[in-house]
């Protein structure tokens, strides 16, 4: 029987990336990994190829509406899909390969089949019905999460898909209908909207990116509607038939009220992901789940069972793959003997759309609920040189800080590249740095990112350029 230091069960960001660490500290480590391809869901069918085709169809979009006016003359574009898809996959294979070459490099062993704990210290790998068992000091649950269904509504990934089928649709539909205006929603319906789809966005709550800052969402949702979304907010979905050629979806208020049908070519349903626990045999070996069936962990990782660990979409907190990485990496280090911590109040959060919308930190809502005296500064892109000259002034950054202190609690960007732009206020936030820090540092000029030095002015009431 294989003996180990430590097993993780799943091989995506958290997985990966905790085995990685492990191994460099000198454990002797294994992975499992029940799908062909290591990665998880989002080197495969997340994260990586969603940003592969959110660039492929801003190329298009670019070369048809934008490149004329830039004294750039080309013919119209043509999609050719099928390119656009390998495009995709290219880019999914480089990411996968990166992950198995990061596996030989630091000599951990991957043990392909579905993983189940048989008890402290022991994880059963099956697979075309064969099964071995390896003995382990420690195990790290890093399965991730699946895909949350809407009762009633099958999902076969040809008409009603998920946000799987959604990233490989063989045609673009003329009506897209999406259920849910979270942050995989919006992405991918930009896609398809660029690509020649109408979309439409039906969601329960009476406003999109739930959890986001609202100030920002009502001026994304404005920028989305420019673009062409339609958006149906306080509403649900409660059937869909499929008998006819196309599907006709009921949706009513979500308060209730007179129902009424809207015709689609393919239904995504995206209303969140829900934790993966099943087959892991996790009752049965005392591993005890909370009430939303996640992973129940203590803030060290560690589940009811010692020697039992638990990090990423499998237990509370955002379901982000950098969230998933910085706890396999603090979990790693914590078994290791170290002191491995993660900061839940620096976390950026991104939508990959164009614009951008990024965040990390506090909503203004929440410094409202907790009784936090606050500062607000914003600057709008419409004030900033680079993005003038560019011809991209959408958006604004804004500041919150606290009143007392100057400390700064939140930054919320829209605009190009805000994704990018994040990471200055996080890499403040994580050493305490307040406003005044951030306005008196010097920032390129032309650049984008001086609109956040100048938002940072403004909550001193003292911006330059407006």
């Amino acid at each position: 029987m294989a003996s180990y230091d430590l097993v993780v069960i799943g091989t995506g960001p958290g997985g990966y990336v905790c085995a990685v660490r492990a191994a460099q500290l000198g454990m002797k480590v294994a992975v499992v990994e029940k799908n062909a391809t290591l990665g998880g869901t989002c080197l495969n069918v997340g994260c990586m190829p969603s940003k592969a085709l959110l660039h492929a169809s801003e190329m298009f979009e670019e070369a048809a509406h934008s490149f004329a006016k830039m004294g750039v003359s080309v013919a119209a574009p043509k999609l050719d899909l099928p390119s656009m898809m390998n495009f995709k996959q290219q880019g999914i294979d480089g990411n996968v390969r990166g992950v198995d070459f990061l596996m030989k490099k630091n000599k951990i062993d991957v043990l392909k089949g579905s993983g189940k704990i048989l008890g402290a210290g022991k994880v059963e790998v099956s697979a075309d019905g064969k099964a071995q068992t390896v003995e382990t000091k420690n195990i790290v649950i890093a399965t991730g999460s699946d895909i949350a269904r809407l009762k009633g509504i099958e999902i076969d990934e040809k008409r009603i898909v998920s946000s799987t089928g959604a990233l490989s649709l063989e045609k673009v539909p003329e009506r897209l209908l999406i259920i849910g205006a979270g942050v995989i929603g919006l992405e991918l319906g930009s896609v398809w909207k660029r690509l020649g789809a109408e979309v439409m966005v039906v969601e329960f709550l009476d406003r999109i990116l739930p959890g986001m800052d609202g100030e920002i969402a009502k001026q994304f949702q404005r920028i989305l509607e420019k673009q062409g979304f339609a958006f149906k907010l306080g509403t649900k979905v409660t059937a869909v038939d499929t008998s006819g050629k196309t599907l006709l979806a009921k949706v009513e208020p979500a308060a209730g009220g007179p129902s009424e049908t809207i015709e689609a070519d393919v239904v995504l349903v995206s209303i969140g992901r829900v934790p993966y626990t099943e087959g892991l045999g996790l009752k049965e070996a005392g591993v005890a789940l909370d009430n939303r069936g996640r992973v129940q962990i203590d803030p060290h990782f560690a589940t009811t069972v010692k020697g039992i660990y638990a990090i990423g979409d499998v237990v509370a907190g955002p379901m982000l793959a950098h969230k998933a990485e910085d706890e396999g990496v603090a979990v790693a280090e914590i078994i290791a003997g170290q002191a491995g911590h993660v900061n839940y109040d620096v976390i950026p959060a991104v939508v990959y759309t164009t614009p951008e919308v990024s965040s990390v930190g506090k909503a203004e809502e929440e410094l409202k609920q907790a009784g936090i005296a606050y500062t607000v500064g914003k600057f709008p892109f419409t004030a900033n040189g680079r993005s003038k000259v560019n011809q991209t002034t959408e958006g604004f950054v804004k500041i919150l800080a606290d009143a007392k202190t100057d400390r700064v609690l939140g930054v919320h960007i829209i605009g190009r590249e805000a994704g990018e732009m994040i990471h200055e206020a996080a890499v403040l936030m994580e050493f305490g740095g307040s406003a005044e820090d951030l306005a008196r540092t010097c920032h390129a000029h032309p650049t984008r990112s001086e609109a956040i030095k100048e938002a940072a002015l403004a909550v001193g009431k003292r911006a330059i350029h407006m």
